[in-house]
This record gives C-alpha cells, structure tokens and sequence, in this order.
C-alpha cells in the first residue's frame, strides 16, 4: 500500500433497512453496493411500496452521495452501500447486519461512515455500527410519520402481542371479556338480554374477590402441595391419625358432658339466687363428669396408643412411659365414675368406691412402674438411647 493509499479518506455512505424491506418486498440481495445499483433498488421497493420510508432513505443516501462527490477533495474516496436485518427484528437483524457489514468493509475499508436511516430504529442501528467504524454523521429521514408515532406503534404492537401470548396478561384481557361476550350471546339466543346485567355484575364481582383476596394465589399453591406432597412414614401416619381422632373423642365428650348438665337443669327448678345456683352445682359438675367420662378417657387413651405405636417403630424408650399412662388412665375411668356419684348423690355408698378405685389406682400406678422398669432392663438392647434418655427415663 502507498503512501497515497495510506492518506486516502474513505468514507462509506451506509443505509441500514433493519426488517430487511429491501429483500421481502422488492426481493434484492444485500449488501447493496455503488450508486446505480442502490438507485435501482430505492427505486424497485418503492414501486412495491410507495410508502416504504426505506426507499425515501436510500434515495436520501443517493443524494448525499451526489453532493458529496461534487464537494469531494482528491484525498477522500465515496462509496454508497445498502445493508438489510431480518423481517424477524431482535438478534438475529442485529447479527445478519453485522454479517454484511463485516463482508462491506473488506471490499471497502472505510475510515468513517454516514449513516441515513428511516429513524425508526437508530439507537439499536448505531452501537452495531460505531463499534466496527466511527460514525461521523447520522441522516435521519422523516417522510411517512414522525419517530415518536412510529415507536408508539412499535410499543402498542409488542404490548398488544404480550396480552395475547402471555397467559398471565390473557387471562384478564381476552378471558373475562370473551366470558362476558359468551354470556351475552347465549342470553341472546334465549331472548334473555335482560339478565345481562345482573350476570355482568355477578361475574365482575367474582373475579375482583378473587384477584383481591388472592383466592387464585392459595388455590395454586395448594394444587401444587397436593402434586409435592409424600406422605410420612406409616409410624407418624398412626400417630397422626390417632391424634386427630383422640380430640373428636374429646370434644364429643365435652358434648355429651353437657348435654347431660343441661338435662339435668332443665329436669330442676330453678334456682332464684346465686346461693342456689352454687348448692346444685356440685351436681351439674357430676352430670358432666358422668356423661363424658367414658369418651374422655377413650380419646386421651388413643391419642397415647397412636404415640406407642410410633415410639415403637422408632424404638425408643419412652414407650415404657406410654403404656404406663393408658394403663393408670384406663382406670381413672373408675375414678371419675366414683366421682361423679359422690358429686351427684353424697348420701349414698359412692365414697367407699371412689376411695376403693383411688386406692387400687395407685396400687396400678406402682405395679406399672415395677413392670416397666423390669422390661426396660430386660430389653435394654430393643431401645435406641443415649444416656440422656436413660436418665430421663430413671427420673419418671
């Protein structure tokens, strides 16, 4: 290369048609080099689209290079060149630009560029180009409608193509007003158009109580604990199951309980003061006591049997502990029996048997606890513990 060569200027008059109009309209091939053949194709995309704005720019292009070559100086060199994108828009325009700009600037390794564009589409033309040859003047042409109503287009569409693909966006803009629009038909076809009214409030009110309550949110998410959800192991199934049915047990005893109260009040008179009340109330307590002793005992019993099962799947040491409880509260069931006798009638014989149950009870207590820890020391080798169980255990 010469020294002129060296000091040469080569500039590069650029049109850039981004959604590659030139190709799908007018069906030319890119890059697009030298002043007759861009001539010709403004011309041809303009007689396929006499409103295309990327015709206007290439002729533009045209007439900058004319006058450019009329003010030339002999050091500066001129070329004119086309280069297209993809109708698809996005990366893959960005990069088929890139493609023909790197094969134009090796035919014509230009020291600068000029840029004419439609003016749609400069901020993601411009980085492209300035990072592989400066820019020194950017030509914007304005011919069909001006930037800012071109980008608001642009927005309107890739918004208007966001509520009908996205499914989040969809479902509020195109499935409430497509119910709407069906329920408005269908009363149509049954002269019913009356009724309209009444169900678009009804089904509007539907929708904001659960977009406002998040009723949408919590029935995903728990469609999605029932598709996650593993049960327990069988163990901690029983155990569960036995708990829930030990408090049913309960609360139906508390029922029971007080339906024989109330019984028991509405078969009295009643009492005028509260010294009256307080007389007949050691009866209401034993009337209760009565009627829900027996499924009070039975739900504490399961709920403890369920624990035993699990204590023993898991072999650990406080099922000795377990099954001393169901033994003592199986037969309170006696105690509360003698209880509620003495509470309802204390003049007959029910104090020898509430102080014959009490005393067995402790006799049972004592029994149970002799038999554990003799299992317990036979059968050490069954259990899983540490010493800090062993010591608890010792404790009780």
């Amino acid at each position: 290369m010469t020294s002129e060569e060296k000091e040469q200027k080569r500039i590069l008059i650029l049109c850039v048609d981004r959604d590659n109009d030139l190709g799908t309209k007018a069906e030319i091939k890119t890059p697009v080099t030298g002043r007759e053949e861009s001539l010709n194709a403004a011309v041809a995309l303009a007689l396929r689209d006499p409103e295309e704005p990327d015709a206007n720019a290439m002729f533009e292009a045209v007439r900058v290079y004319d006058r450019l070559q009329e003010e030339s100086k002999p050091h500066e060199v001129f070329e004119i060149a086309t280069i297209c994108g993809s109708q698809l828009g996005g990366v893959g325009a960005d990069r088929k630009i890139v493609a023909e700009l790197s094969d134009l600037l090796t035919s014509f390794p230009a020291s600068e560029v000029i840029l004419v564009t439609d003016g749609y589409s400069d901020e993601a033309i411009l980085p492209l180009i300035e990072s592989r040859v400066p820019v020194s003047s950017v030509r914007r042409i304005v011919m069909k409608h001006s930037k800012s109503i071109e980008e608001t287009a642009a927005l309107f569409t890739r918004y208007m193509k966001m509520i009908v693909e996205n499914p989040r966006y969809s479902r509020v803009a195109l499935g409430v007003p497509g119910l709407l629009f069906l329920i408005l038909g269908i009363l149509s076809i049954f002269n019913l158009l009356y009724q309209y009214w009444i169900a678009f409030i009804f089904v509007l009110s539907v929708f904001m109580l659960v977009k406002g309550f998040g009723v949408d949110k919590t029935a995903k998410k728990f469609y999605q604990w029932i598709r996650e959800y593993s049960p327990p192991p069988l163990p901690v199934q029983i155990s569960t199951f036995s708990k829930i049915a030990g408090v049913l047990c309960v609360v139906v005893s508390i029922y029971l309980g007080s339906t024989s109260a109330a019984t028991f009040i509405g078969n009295t008179t009643t009492p005028p003061d509260v010294a009256g009340w307080l007389s007949i109330l050691p009866q209401i307590v034993g009337y209760f006591i009565h009627g829900s002793m027996d499924l009070i005992v039975v739900g504490i019993c399961v709920v403890l049997l369920g624990s035993a099962i699990r204590l023993y799947f898991e072999r650990d040491v406080r099922l000795l502990r377990n099954a001393a409880l169901i033994v003592l509260i199986g037969w309170s069931r006696w105690i509360l029996d003698g209880t509620s006798a003495v509470l309802i009638n204390p003049q007959t014989a029910a104090t020898e048997k509430l102080i014959f149950s009490t005393i067995i009870g402790i006799l049972i207590g004592i029994a149970s606890a002799l038999v554990i820890l003799v299992i317990h020391r036979s059968a050490r080798g069954f259990f899983r513990e540490t010493e800090e169980q062993v010591e608890e255990f010792e404790e009780s």
